[in-house]
């Protein structure tokens, strides 16, 4: 009896404990390999079930705050818990619930923090913050602060990390992290037509990596740095800044931050950004599986430039169909202007006609015709421009148009229902009138638009236009999807780190303008992550080094595409592609291997090497059974394991490309030595 009294005691001051913020051991939550823990003051700390050599995270970092007078306001009293089974449109899970109190300085604000981890998503843990004016009087809030942490160094100098963001450098998305580093991440507009990106960031070592990012169905205007300040460890975190005008919080009100995550890992980003796309999918993004037609290799007339003539495309097409090319696209330099699509007849006196008769030339020829487009780009003196300025435009918030720098253009607003009609009758005359099989949709302003102040369009909140951006291309998906079942819709956001949610509206994603074979490989371990699904394009192998590289297409398991010009070049061409004797048998013996593998419709296996700190870079495609490892180094000589062959077979490795037998494996055996330079694909069957 004294028991069962002095139980009932216990377990009552602990709940008045709980209560009044007073617990002495932290909320542990787990989820797959992330453990989250919960302190009395609204604070979260990130760890790892798995035995590490040295912590992931050392814990002492301010997880969540808010900035108001430029003081960091971190501390909330803990005034209430509890816990809970839930279920909604993502799944089944556990969801935990706090509040905590401050009252300092005058200010008396109330945190309310969930938590919730999910059944079929091991290693996320979402949050969902929110911050109660429970004083007298406005808070201007500068800054709120989400889910920062750091990520401990061990053994090496530097880290490896994921980047989202897009700007006019078109950097690296895969990049390690080094003494001094900092990058802000922010996923609106960074130059002025350059922005958006996917909302992830990725920071790991050689054992573990934390991850974190934000789960709205929408683009939101936040920032998720990566910082490196000493040699010791990194740091990574979500936040939004109130740059030109304070978030004025008045008494009662609340202000709710986007829901955000928080993942430890194994490996390198691929696993990260594959739960993430899962969970995001589950929540009701959708995207699309790529027909057939999106994995044939491609031939551009980019190749002849905006000056190319009629003649000139036709009269390769023979040499395109010689070379097993399906596809033929007919790039910028026909229209009138950036939104008046129209035929030029200054250059193609037949007008539009001349469109249709190149088409049919195409398809005679046994090709399909693709069309360059650069959707909400508007030129000055265009109709459009001319008749309708107010009521198509995207305007910053001096009224000004918004400026494209690459078409000297200027964006039409995602928002205009005049925008949405005007894109129809352009689709129409693309697909309908002129026949075209697909399109190439392209320009980095296509990856985000800022806040429109158009007040004729947007009514009262400027945000919309960046969050409604991705519903525009959905339109544009559906629409050709609608008048072609096998339409092929690329979107290629020159240099950018691909818009997250426009991969709704595209069925061929594209390595759009890489400055580097590196970046090509790279773009196709993200994108292969992010849909499975989606055919990736390499672009032109005239972008990669030394113009060439179709190793680094072929081995990710991208579509080989090229721009070469024959029998001669476009004199008022600004470079030279011409496919010479020499070049011809080089490109007639890859786009060859393409179609009899066809490795872009294998099965990517991106989580067996990391990209980062395995060596050599290793990528890994399997097919029919086969397994087809791609290697990439300077100069390599030394041993290689083959990572995810059943130990119980045996296996015998071959150089597909030239031919040659390098070794058998026994069962249990997974390790080569070789030698190479620059890359070696291998087929493991």
């Amino acid at each position: 009896m004294i028991k069962s009294f002095l139980y009932t005691l216990i377990a009552s001051l602990t709940a008045v404990f709980l209560l009044n913020g007073c617990s002495f051991n932290p909320t542990v939550i787990r989820s797959g390999k992330t453990i989250v823990k919960v302190d009395n003051y609204l604070q979260t700390s990130v760890h790892t079930k798995e035995k590490l050599n040295r912590p992931v995270s050392s814990g002492n970092t301010a997880s969540d705050y808010i900035i108001v007078n430029g003081n960091k306001i971190t501390l909330f009293n803990l005034t209430g818990s509890q816990s809970k089974p839930f279920a909604d449109k993502a799944g089944k899970g556990t969801l935990y619930h706090f509040k905590g109190i401050y009252n300092q300085n005058n200010l008396s604000i109330e945190k309310k923090l969930t938590v919730k981890v999910y059944d079929d998503f091991p290693g996320l843990v979402l949050f969902d913050v929110s911050y109660v004016n429970k004083g007298d009087k406005d808070i201007d809030i500068e800054k709120w602060v989400s889910n920062h942490y750091d990520i401990q160094q061990y053994k090496d100098t530097l880290f490896w990390s994921f980047q989202g963001q897009s700007t006019e450098e078109r950097a690296d998305w895969i990049l390690p992290v080094k003494k001094g580093f900092y990058q802000r991440n922010y996923m609106g507009m960074n130059n002025t037509d350059y922005g958006g990106g996917i909302p992830v960031s990725d920071v790991w070592r050689r054992d573990a990596g934390i991850a974190v990012g934000h789960t709205s169905l929408h683009p939101e205007l936040v920032s998720i740095p990566v910082k490196m300040e000493n040699g010791n460890q990194a740091e990574v975190w979500v936040e939004k800044s109130f740059e030109h005008d304070t978030y004025k919080l008045k008494p009662g009100e609340t202000i709710t931050l986007p829901e955000t995550f928080v993942m430890v890992h194994n490996g390198d980003v691929y696993n990260t950004l594959r739960e993430y796309s899962e969970f995001m999918q589950s929540k009701g993004i959708t995207f699309n599986k790529s027909p057939e037609t999106a994995y044939e290799p491609i031939w551009c007339a980019w190749g002849y430039e905006r000056k190319f003539t009629k003649e000139e495309v036709l009269g390769t097409l023979p040499k395109v169909k010689e070379l097993g090319i399906k596809w033929a696209v007919i790039d910028d330099g026909y229209q009138i202007g950036e939104g008046d699509w129209n035929v030029n007849p200054k250059r193609f006196p037949e007008g539009n006609k001349a469109m249709k008769d190149l088409v049919n030339g195409i398809h005679e020829a046994g090709l399909k015709a693709k069309l360059w487009w650069a959707p909400l780009a508007l030129d000055p003196c265009t109709p459009l421009w001319n008749n309708h300025y107010h009521d198509i435009l995207l305007l910053n918030e001096d009224t000004s148009p918004r400026f494209i720098t690459w078409w000297d253009a200027y964006y039409m607003s995602p928002l205009s229902k005049l925008t949405y009609s005007e894109t129809q009758k352009v689709l129409d005359m693309f697909f309908d009138d002129w026949g075209f099989d697909g399109l190439k949709m392209d320009g980095q302003h296509m990856n985000n638009v800022p806040p429109d102040y158009n007040w004729n369009i947007n009514g009262d909140n400027p945000e919309m236009a960046p969050q409604k951006l991705p519903d525009f291309f959905k339109t544009v998906y559906k629409t050709g999807m609608a008048k072609k079942s096998d339409a092929v819709l690329e979107n290629c956001p020159c240099g950018c780190c691909i818009n997250f949610y426009n991969l709704q509206g595209m069925n061929q994603a594209v390595s759009s303008d890489p400055v580097s074979s590196w970046q090509i490989r790279l773009k196709g371990k993200v994108y292969h992550s992010l849909n499975p699904d989606l055919a990736y394009y390499g672009d032109h192998v005239e972008l990669s080094d030394n113009g060439d590289d179709f190793a680094s297409s072929f081995g990710v398991g991208a579509v080989l595409g090229t721009k070469f010009t024959w029998p001669a070049d476009n004199p008022f061409a600004e470079g030279s592609y011409l496919l010479t004797p020499e070049k011809e048998k080089v490109w007639k013996k890859w786009f060859g291997l393409y179609n009899k593998l066809m490795l872009s419709k294998g099965e990517y296996l991106g989580n067996l090497y990391d990209i980062g700190f395995d060596k050599p870079e290793t990528h890994v495609i399997k097919k029919d059974g086969v397994f087809y490892y791609a290697f990439y180094s300077d100069n390599w000589d030394g041993d290689i394991v083959l990572k995810g062959l059943d130990k119980n077979k045996s296996y015998k490795v071959y150089n597909y490309v030239d031919s040659v037998e390098i070794a058998t494996l026994k069962p249990g055996e997974n390790t080569i030595h070789v030698s190479f330079k620059k890359n070696l694909l291998v087929s493991v069957r």
